[in-house]
């Protein structure tokens, strides 16, 4: 898997003439990428159902660039039960049409195999995290962006050995300072250009900690290993990733606490809420994420994209 990034660095050219303009940048961005040639190397496409833009980006891209092969995976938005059995069976349809394009059989070993090895990426990227808990960090939040992106991009065995070696040079630093600077939390979807953290680093505070698409959320959680694969898959995605576009019937003390245990575990000053325009998902959690927060004594900062 390669996952398809936008370039904040660069302006969109062409792909507004195919999607509206109040469509959430990223996303448009990306098609943008795509109509100017960069993922022609890409055989195959697969969208999920995360939010509605990207929803609709689905039929847009297979119309318009025809890859040879396309899955839209249907993500349920709530986490019930009956949630799960459905994903379940999404997850095998998925499958079926992955062995018949490729011609490759994938067996539940396989599937076994390879959540073992995706849980030792997820155990080697919370390691880097640790490091970012000492007064000063180890690392800053820009290299550690760096990381995570280079995993986007690599085979997962490639980046397990990219971390390893990133992680013994790293514990082998003397990092000078005894820590004063505020320590910030950064909130939002996605993120993969270093730009912004670069910016908050040069106005003298340091970012120890997110709850990113392109962040925790990618592997703080392991799939559990059950003896039907597909269901491990199917638990993780709706019930152990704290994401804003899947309904939970949980009150804010439930459905935020994880943020604060962030926050205290990293020794948290404050937080950034880093809502990407047109993002509804965050912007509706956005509110009351931040009375959430000022309630327990954390200053939240809103900033827009």
């Amino acid at each position: 898997p390669y996952r398809i990034t936008g370039d904040a660095r660069q302006p969109i050219t062409r792909a507004d003439a195919y999607l509206e303009t109040i469509m959430c940048p990223f996303v448009r961005s990306c098609f943008d990428l795509a109509l100017a040639g960069k993922y022609d190397f890409l055989d195959g496409l697969v969208i999920p159902h995360s939010c509605d833009t990207v929803e609709r980006l689905y039929p847009i891209w297979n119309y318009y660039l025809k890859p040879s092969y396309t899955y839209f995976l249907n993500v349920p938005h709530m986490s019930y039960p009956s949630s799960r059995a459905f994903f379940r069976a999404e997850l095998a349809n998925f499958v079926s049409t992955l062995e018949e394009w490729t011609g490759a059989k994938i067996s539940e070993g396989s599937l076994r195999q390879a959540t073992q090895i995706h849980n030792e990426n997820r155990a080697l990227l919370r390691q880097t995290y640790e490091l970012r808990k000492q007064k000063p960090p180890l690392l800053s939040s820009a290299e550690t962006l760096q990381l995570l992106v280079a995993g986007m991009v690599s085979p997962v065995e490639e980046h397990n050995q990219i971390l390893r070696d990133a992680l013994q040079e790293i514990r082998g630093r003397r990092v000078a300072g005894k820590g004063q600077r505020p320590r910030l939390l950064i909130y939002g979807a996605e993120m993969d250009d270093v730009a912004v953290l670069e910016l908050i680093e040069e106005l003298g505070a340091q970012v120890v900690v997110d709850d990113l698409c392109t962040g925790t959320r990618c592997f703080w959680q392991d799939t559990p290993q059950t003896p039907d694969p597909l269901e491990g898959l199917a638990q993780r995605y709706l019930e152990g990733i704290p994401c804003p576009r899947t309904y939970k019937p949980q009150k804010a003390e439930d459905r935020f606490r994880y943020l604060l245990d962030f926050a205290r575990d990293y020794a948290v000053d404050g937080v950034i809420l880093y809502v990407t325009r047109f993002c509804d998902t965050h912007e509706f959690d956005a509110p009351e994420i931040r009375e959430y927060l000022e309630k327990n004594t954390f200053v939240a900062y809103l900033m827009g994209k």
